[in-house]
């Protein structure tokens, strides 16, 4: 199987998993200590180094210890990362005998001592993609110790009443024997180099330690026996789902409920039984649906209960496990003593402690919590036409790497203008630092970035901001620390991870798609759906959450295989189907939730979702990948960029393509910019910085204005040009180098530790980006029709709405230069009409010729009238009307609204009233400074007017 090692490694959402090698091996001397010096010679000609794309014969050696009890398992200081491993493992190549060598001494090399055992593997600099051998292990010293009967850390399973014949072995002379179950010394034997005793009358689960001792060295061997409690057969009682149910009446009771097909019985081992539990705390079994549950009582309100499952087959298939240890597979909070270590109390204050003696993950039940009191109750999403998302990386975004971050950033997100944040997976996933794609536990968020209560807060924040908020979700796998993985596993050296058995009721043994990571959920399998549900129905009602970017959407079919990408890219109505599936549900749970597909496809099956119940308001939005296209442009080359927009698929009924020029999974335009671009111009050479970020807000002006909903990625808006592929030091590793790439890293953050804001070069991109998303998403012409002229280095777009009347703005004329020398462009403007220059904050500037001079990387924004974010002249709509005005202290509006934002008139939201509002409330204005404020609501059937407001 392969090696989880979750101590230094990040565990990677982009693994895939290839067969493993085995390689042979020696090593001198035999019977080494810890402070010996050793070689370990590995035969090259039982290394394939071509399927691991190692050029160079550059091999390397991934190595851990464990102490003297086979416990405390640490992975090697010099290991590096696994995806670029420390030049210190290098392997010593002898072209003459085709060997690789390395020697080292234990303590030093381990950087510890105690040690019992050593293990290691050879591996690819880069080991993604399972480029390694085997896991090889050697025990160190002449003392050593073997359990004969039964095998070192099994589990017995025994009637009540039973016996276990208990034997072991040591050299190096005699040594003393103590056995210990349950914690009590039960035997012992001294002066001996072997040991035998036999348990009998055996009523109780026992966990057993073998100590021995030998001139001052012990080494503790466990194992363990489960008396099989004979489940008792009972009704489930009604209302019951899997996972924890709360009993709403009793805070001193909570029912667990577990699925598990093919197991024989369940104990629930907890704090609450010491870990050592007995008949009374094994599950019943529901005979009508097979699920095992039991009801947990003398519970107190507030106090945190910590419990795991034993699961049980007497009777495995070959390589399964006897016993599996595991958390709930519906928890909202699980411990983890892999990564709980690492979480600063800062970010999540009181977090439990994880239960000394335990193994693995665990749950925590806590009865009686306080509800949290959310402050908006009904947010109003903005229209998906309207859609500016924004998308975030928690771990990269703020120096603590926490929710808190994004909270204490909220006016940067609202003077931005943007009005959604899509979060990168925040469910929790193997180590701490991570992108979250490689999720175990879809309903616990991750406490590496905070608690749920900071999260909502974080979630009542923005919708008090009128901000949704998204929620990435990878729903297409699971990795190894997930319980529906474990429960029904193939883990033949029995170290308590693997991959899916042929019995596992929720995943394919084997990959169904191409472009496979971690283990590939079956989505036809009945239990699967009901999962997900569970999934999609917590987030919609727990934490309000708005809407879901479903990653990697092509993985729901059961047609394919891992090797054959034209069928993972062609029509497969399977797939079709389960997802209009799951969009259904959301929308039940949630009428106007958002539904995102991360599929980048073909229209063949993008068309079916983006037009699944558009009549209705609804329909999927897919992700539209430009990076390539607007990269050209940005780097000073000739680019088509009418992907942009949902008219480049014409079998959609309407704009739901989220078009987008940089996201998490694609390069920065600005490292493009300055390692490619054009410098035939010295005058204008893209390769330098300034001039790179000068063009950046025309990047702005011919994406966001396109109607339809459209994405940014974080501080794309500030021109960050650290590669994707920067590396924890800072170096930059791109894909296919010999030390690999750091595409996952945690990257440096110089946007706030060298105040890009404060930066005038940046900070024009941010300022002239807010502007072009204030008019996006107010002005009602962004939300019509548009055409556009691409594929040069001048594209143009004309955005028009003929349903509005033609005293309003209903034309938009938008034109950018990305050529290194000034250009002369048609502006279309009709002869003899006086048009306006949209991103004159004063509505002053205007233009009536047939053409126009844009300098070299730069851009205009053309409006047949002034817009009202800047023009003094408002038609007053609908009868709408603002009194007093001007006005001091508050104001009051003559209409029933359900929203009401104020903006300067730079076109930044100033201050959100959500709420159920009438006549008589008053909005509060004591705070803001005398100016004109532009005034805009929203009534309950959507439709939003605008006035001004002069605050004296």
């Amino acid at each position: 199987m392969r090696k989880i090692t979750f101590y230094i490694v990040l565990f990677l959402c982009s693994l895939s998993y290839a067969q493993q090698q085995n390689v042979t091996y020696n090593y001198s001397p035999y019977g080494f200590s810890e402070d010996d010096t050793i070689s370990i010679t590995f035969n090259g000609n039982s290394i394939n180094e071509d399927t691991w794309g190692v050029t160079g014969n550059a091999l390397y050696l991934w190595a851990w210890s464990f102490d003297l009890n086979n416990q405390n398992i640490q992975n090697s200081p010099t290991n590096g990362i696994w995806e670029n491993s420390d030049e210190a493992n290098k392997l010593t190549y002898n072209s003459l005998t085709d060997t690789y060598s390395i020697t080292f001494t234990p303590t030093t090399f381990y950087g510890r001592s105690g040690i019992g055992r050593i293990g290691f593997l050879v591996k690819a600099k880069n080991g993604t993609g399972d480029k390694k051998s085997q896991d090889i292990l050697l025990s160190v010293g002449n003392f050593r110790v073997t359990l004969t009967s039964p095998l070192q850390n099994s589990t017995t399973i025994l009637a009540s009443g039973g016996s276990l014949n208990i034997s072991a072995t040591n050299t190096g002379g005699n040594a003393s024997y103590s056995l210990i179950a349950n914690g009590t010394s039960i035997n012992t034997n001294s002066s001996t180099s072997s040991y035998s005793f036999t348990h009998s009358n055996i009523t109780s689960n026992q966990s057993y330690k073998l100590e021995t001792t030998q001139s001052g060295t012990t080494i503790t061997k466990l194992f363990s026996v489960i008396v099989n409690p004979i489940t008792v057969s009972s009704t489930l009682p009604s209302g019951m789902v899997d996972g924890i149910n709360y009993n709403t009446s009793d805070n001193t009771k909570a029912t667990l409920v577990l699925d598990a097909p093919n197991k024989d019985f369940v104990y629930v081992a907890g704090n609450f039984n010491n870990w050592q539990p007995n008949a009374s705390h094994a599950m019943k079994k529901d005979g009508a649906t097979g699920k095992f549950w039991l009801e947990l009582t003398g519970l107190v309100a507030g106090e945190n209960n910590i419990y795991q499952y034993w699961v049980v087959d007497q009777t495995p298939i070959a390589n399964s496990p006897i016993l599996v240890k595991t958390a709930d597979p519906y928890s909202t909070l699980v411990l983890s003593p892999f990564d709980d270590p690492y979480i600063p109390a800062s970010t999540y204050p009181n977090l439990p402690a994880y239960p000394a003696g335990q193994e693995r993950e665990v749950t925590v039940l806590q009865t009686g919590q306080t509800p949290y009191n959310w402050q908006v109750s009904n947010f109003t999403k903005p229209a998906k036409e309207d859609l500016v998302v924004y998308e975030v990386l928690i771990r990269d975004f703020g120096s603590n790497r926490n929710f808190q971050d994004l909270i204490d950033r909220m006016d940067y997100f609202k003077n931005l203008n943007i009005n959604a944040i899509e979060l990168l997976p925040v469910m929790e996933f193997e180590g701490n630092e991570s992108w979250g794609y490689n999720t175990s536990f879809h309903m616990a968020l991750d406490k590496f970035y905070g608690t749920e209560n900071k999260f909502k807060e974080f979630i009542d924040v923005c919708h008090q901001n009128g901000i949704a908020v998204i929620l990435d979700v990878a729903l297409n796998h699971a990795f190894g620390r997930n319980p529906m993985v474990r429960m029904w596993m193939d883990d033949p050296d029995g170290d308590g991870w693997g991959d899916p058995s042929t019995e596992n009721p929720y995943f394919n043994t084997t990959p169904r798609h191409t472009y496979n990571v971690g283990s590939d959920f079956d989505h036809s399998n009945p239990r699967t759906k009901d999962y997900v549900r569970r999934v999609v129905k917590h987030w919609i009602e727990e934490f309000k959450i708005d809407g879901f970017r479903w990653d990697l959407t092509k993985g729901f079919t059961q047609n394919c295989t891992e090797n054959d990408e034209g069928c993972t890219n062609a029509y497969q109505a399977d797939r079709v189907a389960v997802l209009k599936d799951y969009a259904d549900y959301s929308w039940s749970l949630d009428d106007s939730h958002y539904v995102i597909f991360e599929h980048l496809g073909s229209e063949n099956e993008e068309k079916e979702w983006a037009n699944y119940r558009y009549n209705e308001g609804k329909g999927i939005m897919m992700w539209g990948n430009m990076n390539y296209a607007y990269n050209e442009l940005t780097m000073g080359f000739t680019a088509d960029i009418s992907g942009i927009g949902h008219k480049s698929r014409p079998s959609f009924q309407g704009p739901r393509v989220i078009g987008y020029a940089e996201s998490h999974d694609e390069e920065r335009l600005m490292y493009k910019n300055l390692q490619y671009g054009n410098s035939t111009n010295s005058s204008h050479d893209v390769k330098n910085l300034n001039t790179a970020l000068s063009r950046m807000s025309a990047l702005g002006a011919v994406t966001l204005t396109v109607p339809g909903p459209k994405m940014i990625w974080h501080f794309g808006e500030l021109g960050m040009e650290n590669s994707i592929f920067t590396c924890n030091d800072g170096t930059v590793n791109v894909p296919g180098g010999p030390d690999g790439d750091c595409k996952l890293d945690t990257k440096p953050q110089p946007q706030w530790t060298q105040n890009w804001t404060g930066d005038t070069n940046r900070n024009k991109i941010y300022n002239d980006w807010a502007r072009i998303i204030a008019l996006k998403t107010n002005e009602p012409v962004f939300k019509g029709d548009y055409t556009m002229t691409s594929n040069n280095l001048t594209p143009s777009i004309e955005i028009f709405d003929t349903t509005l009347p033609t005293s309003s703005l209903n034309r938009v004329i938008v034109l950018a230069n990305f050529d290194v020398t000034a250009k002369t462009m048609n502006t279309t403007i009709p002869t003899g009409q006086t048009w306006y220059d949209l991103m004159d904050a004063n509505g002053s500037t205007t233009y009536n010729s047939e053409s126009v001079s844009i300098a070299a990387g730069q851009f205009r924004i053309f409006g047949n009238k002034a817009s009202t974010l800047s023009t003094d002249s408002f038609e007053n709509i609908s009868g709408f009307a603002i009194y007093p005005n001007p006005a001091n202290t508050t104001f009051k509006v003559n209409k029933d609204v359900s929203m009401l934002e104020i903006y300067d008139l730079t076109g930044k939201r100033i201050k959100s009233f959500r709420g159920d509002f009438t006549p008589s409330n008053s909005f509060d204005i004591s705070d803001l400074n005398q100016s004109i404020y532009l005034i805009k609501i929203e009534n309950k059937n959507g439709q939003m007017l605008t006035s001004k407001l002069i605050k004296l």
